[in-house]
Formats: structure tokens, C-alpha cells, sequence
């Protein structure tokens, strides 16, 4: 079968650049790999064809001898006629030449930035970020306050002033990888990268490690630090302090602690965002006559609340701004007493016949009651008939 036009391959015309060129086999080598085409028994043969049309049209002499000679400047059809490269296409070593480049186009800037600089991996690694679950009370989440917390986290190697090596010397680029940080195999048709076994993928080693930090340029600490918890957070309010999380590895940037705040449930208080809620009890006396009650708020005063005569379980009153500041913005939340009517209980002897004396007294005090069992009897009539 005769092999196609290595342009018409790449699907580029007779005078495309090397840019031109590149843009089209990148996209033809993601269209075509074997591993996105694993239902196309054809895509390992056409995968294979792309990469020795741009091997060939890469190269300034290759791709010359080919524009003057075809495919004959390759194959010996021309009868002894120019062979570039000493022998033309390789076949398969020629194949990996051109797939790890396009490796390097597609996951250069995962890699580090490419080939052969030596330094692309050479990097510090940075420190974790570190996470701390801080339990506050509503008064201290209602008024905002500084707290001093201890958190034990990796700090910098004093006696190496976080470098790992002894006396603060310098790590040397690893011979393995020359400071890549990875390692490439050579497998089959492609090329694999692994993390480089002697640097561990920091692309650097220490001859002389630290005694202190055994190399790792930090070491265990406890840390007390000062955190300002501002007014008005919730349950689940994430405070960030930038680099104060773990020390990199030698030298590396210091990672963020994430402060995770958990407000404590009040025994007086139910939070609902920004608004409170109060449950008062009063008395059945208190409700049935109204009057005043005093009540608390959270920032440790007392508010006085009139109860309306004839108020019933239930029955809420709002203290505006009597709630929790907002953690943006100005203004508070309200404050909303709910009432609670109590029955009374123990009753004395002289309690409840005054009690019975009074529900003769009070048939007509009951609207609801008489309402509701007037409905009642209504329906068992109605079941009746």
C-alpha cells in the first residue's frame, strides 16, 4: 500500500512553518493516541503515521530531501539518492524521539518547563496547610475577641536555617535526574515519567544533612499563636492566616492554617443567623392578666417586655437590634421572645377549688376552646345523621 503524503497527513499545506507544523501534529497526536481510541483498531497504525510525517517534516534536511526526492529520499527507491540523518526514519527509535517531544509540548508546564534545563524541578517543596477546629461561646461570637491557640505544626531548622544541610550549605542539583525532580523510561512506543527515586522529586540532594532535622530543613513544634475571632461568626466560619501553616521542605514555602470556628449552643439563646430567639416562661396568671416580665439579651443587659392580657403559648415579641451583628456589613439581628405559658403544678388543696371555682366563672373567657369543641360537636352530629 502506498504511504500517503506526509502534508496531507498532517493536514497542512506544502509550505507550512515549523509552528504550522507543530499546532497540526500536537492536535493530530491528542485526536489519534491509542488510549482515546481504544474502539478504532486503525488509531495505533494512524498514531504511528503522524509521527513519521513530523518526524521527517521537523527536520530542516529531512524535510528538504522529502520535498525534493518524496518518500523515495528514505527507502532507497531514488537509487542511492540523499538519506538524510545517515538512514532516513528509524522506525521505532525515531518514533519515541518524536512522541517525547510532543510529551514535552502537552505536559511541559506539568513537568516543570520542559527538557534538559536541569532546574525545572529544582523547587522546594512547600508545607501543608494545616487546619484548626477553634469552639467559641455566643457571647464571644457576639462581641468578636483575640484568642491565643497552641498548634503543633513543622517549623524551620534553626541549625540550618532551613536549607538541611549542615553549617546551612546549599543542596547540590541531583545527579539522577539533573534536577528535574523526574526520571523518563523508555517503553515501547511511549515515554513514561516517574518521580525521581534518589531526590524524591525535589530535584535537589544534600551531601552533609543536618543533624538537627535530619536533612528535612524543619523540624516538630509547638506554636502559640494569636487569632482575632471577629464579630458576629457562625458555626462552620473559616479564618485563613497565610503562612502560618507547615514549614516547607528545606527552605520551601510555608503553608496557610485554616482556623474552623464551632460556637457553642447557648442554655438561654437559639441563634437562627443573625436573629435570636428567647423562650420566656410565664405564668398562667401573668398570661391571662398581662404585664410586664425582664428578660435578658446577649450583650449581658435586660430589656423589659410588656405581655398583652390574654397572651397564649407561642406568642412571639421583637427586640429590634437585639441580635447578633452581621460578620459584614452594619446593623444587628433582632431578638424574638417567644412566650410560654406554664401550668401550674403541686397544687394545694385551697388551689384547686379556687381553680374549679374559677372555670365556672370563666365559660365565657375561653373563645378558642369554645370554638374548637363547638366544631367537635358539630361534626359528631353530622356523623350521627
Amino acid at each position: 500500500m502506498a504511504k500517503r503524503d506526509y502534508y496531507e497527513v498532517l493536514g497542512v499545506s506544502k509550505g507550512a512553518s515549523a509552528d504550522e507544523l507543530k499546532k497540526a501534529y500536537r492536535s493530530k497526536a491528542k485526536e489519534l493516541h491509542p488510549d482515546r481510541n481504544k474502539d478504532n483498531p486503525d488509531a495505533e497504525s494512524q498514531f504511528k503515521e503522524v509521527n513519521e510525517a513530523y518526524d521527517v517534516l521537523k527536520d530542516p534536511n529531512k524535510k528538504a530531501a522529502y520535498d525534493r526526492y518524496g518518500h523515495g529520499a528514505f527507502d532507497g527507491g531514488m537509487g542511492g539518492g540523499p538519506r538524510p540523518g545517515g538512514g532516513g526514519f528509524q522506525g521505532q527509535g525515531d518514533f519515541a524521539s518524536a512522541f517525547s517531544d510532543v510529551f514535552d509540548d502537552l505536559f511541559g508546564d506539568f513537568m516543570g518547563g520542559g527538557r534538559g534545563g536541569g532546574g525545572g524541578r529544582g523547587r522546594a517543596a512547600r508545607g501543608s496547610d494545616l487546619r484548626y477546629n477553634l469552639r467559641i461561646s455566643l457571647e464571644e461570637a457576639f462581641t468578636g475577641q483575640a484568642k491565643t491557640i497552641s498548634v503543633p505544626t513543622s517549623v524551620a531548622c534553626e541549625g540550618c536555617d532551613g536549607s538541611g544541610a549542615e553549617g546551612g550549605a546549599e543542596p547540590t542539583s541531583c545527579p539522577t535526574c539533573s534536577g528535574m525532580g523526574k526520571v523518563r523510561a523508555q517503553q515501547g512506543f511511549f515515554t513514561v515519567e516517574r518521580t525521581c527515586p534518589t531526590c524524591g522529586g525535589l530535584g535537589q540532594i544534600i551531601k552533609n544533612p543536618c543533624k538537627k532535622c535530619s536533612g528535612a530543613g524543619r523540624v516538630e513544634k509547638e506554636r502559640s499563636l494569636s487569632v482575632n475571632i471577629p464579630a458576629g461568626v457562625e458555626t462552620g466560619t473559616r479564618i485563613r492566616l497565610a503562612g502560618e501553616g507547615e514549614a516547607g521542605m528545606r527552605g520551601g514555602p510555608t503553608g496557610d492554617l485554616y482556623i474552623f470556628i464551632d460556637v457553642q449552643e447557648h442554655p438561654i439563646f437559639k441563634r437562627e443567623g443573625n436573629h435570636l430567639f428567647c423562650r420566656v416562661p410565664v405564668s398562667m396568671t401573668a398570661a391571662a392578666l398581662g404585664g410586664d416580665i425582664e428578660v435578658p439579651t446577649i450583650d449581658g443587659g435586660r430589656s423589659r417586655v410588656k405581655i398583652p392580657s390574654g397572651s397564649q403559648s407561642g406568642r412571639q415579641m421583637r427586640l429590634r437590634g437585639k441580635g447578633m451583628p452581621p460578620l459584614r456589613g452594619a446593623g444587628n439581628g433582632d431578638m424574638f421572645i417567644e412566650l410560654a405559658v406554664e401550668t401550674p403544678v403541686n397544687l394545694t388543696s385551697r388551689q384547686k377549688e379556687l381553680l374549679k371555682e374559677f372555670e365556672k366563672l370563666s365559660e365565657d373567657n375561653n373563645p378558642e376552646s369554645k370554638s374548637f369543641f363547638g366544631s367537635v360537636k358539630d361534626f359528631w352530629d353530622s356523623m350521627k345523621s
